[in-house]
């Protein structure tokens, strides 16, 4: 490719997501289970009230192209959320990884969950090979600058958030294992609870109040209450009227 005067930008002369793999290059095996329900509660219950939903992309196990020097270079976080970016709304526009020379926007938060073999990276206790690319920890902190990491090791169930502080990392003081994030309302915390039958402890959002959010589920089954008890009231109050001799099928409607 020649070179042109002047230069052509990068979303027009770099690989798009439909020219990158978007599956694991290299890498063996599958996510295990925790792997699979984690990052689904997580998304269940992320709901920002100062951004629009179409606003927000909110990625599990998506590739992430972070390097326009190094095309081929990705991560691929448990979990992450882009804000101000817009959400696809087709199928067909659904994306194949998150490039950013394409996207233009950071992510806002990653969340990594501990495993024994990726611990010491996740934690960015490794260093650089030489002729290989950067570790996540610097990729987070030091060429993407994404303002939020946050770990969970579900083997000692801690939770640790770092906030990024000039050029790196700080760690940040946790109060009863939860993280309130101010921009978008939320705080993340650790949950002790039952999700898709299976108990434990569980990354969760909740909300200004210290109420965890709810997921799809536990909302219709709030939904289900809340009529049940409006039905027991209606029943209560029909028997009132019937022992003061006033038919309650026959009263005018309102």
């Amino acid at each position: 490719m020649y070179q042109t005067d002047p230069p052509r930008p990068p979303q027009e002369v770099l690989p798009t997501m439909y020219d990158l793999p978007s599956e694991l290059v290299g890498e063996s095996g599958l996510p295990d289970e925790f792997h699979i329900f984690q990052p689904r509660l997580l998304s269940e219950t992320c709901q920002p009230s100062n951004y629009p939903s179409e606003e927000i992309l909110i990625a599990t196990d998506l590739n992430l192209y972070y390097d326009p020097r190094h095309p081929l270079w990705y991560k691929r976080p448990d979990w992450y959320i882009v804000l101000g970016i817009s959400r696809a709304q087709q199928q067909q526009d659904l994306r194949l990884s998150y490039v950013i020379w394409q996207e233009g926007v950071d992510p806002f938060l990653v969340v990594e969950l501990l495993s024994p073999g990726t611990e010491q990276e996740d934690l960015g206790q490794t260093l650089r090979e030489v002729n290989k690319p950067p570790t996540k920890w610097q990729v987070y902190e030091q060429i993407l600058r994404i303002p939020y990491y946050v770990v969970f090791d579900r083997y000692s169930n801690r939770l640790r958030g770092f906030r990024l502080e000039g050029t790196h990392y700080q760690e940040l003081s946790l109060s009863n294992q939860r993280l309130w994030l101010e921009e978008i309302r939320l705080g993340l915390g650790v949950w002790q609870g039952s999700y898709e039958n299976i108990t434990g402890l569980w990354l969760r959002w909740y909300d200004a109040n210290n109420q965890w959010i709810l997921t799809s589920t536990q909302q219709v089954e709030r939904e289900r209450q809340r009529a049940e008890q409006e039905r027991q009231r209606a029943d209560r109050l029909a028997e009132f009227l019937r022992t003061q001799g006033i038919d309650p099928d026959n009263l005018p409607q309102m």
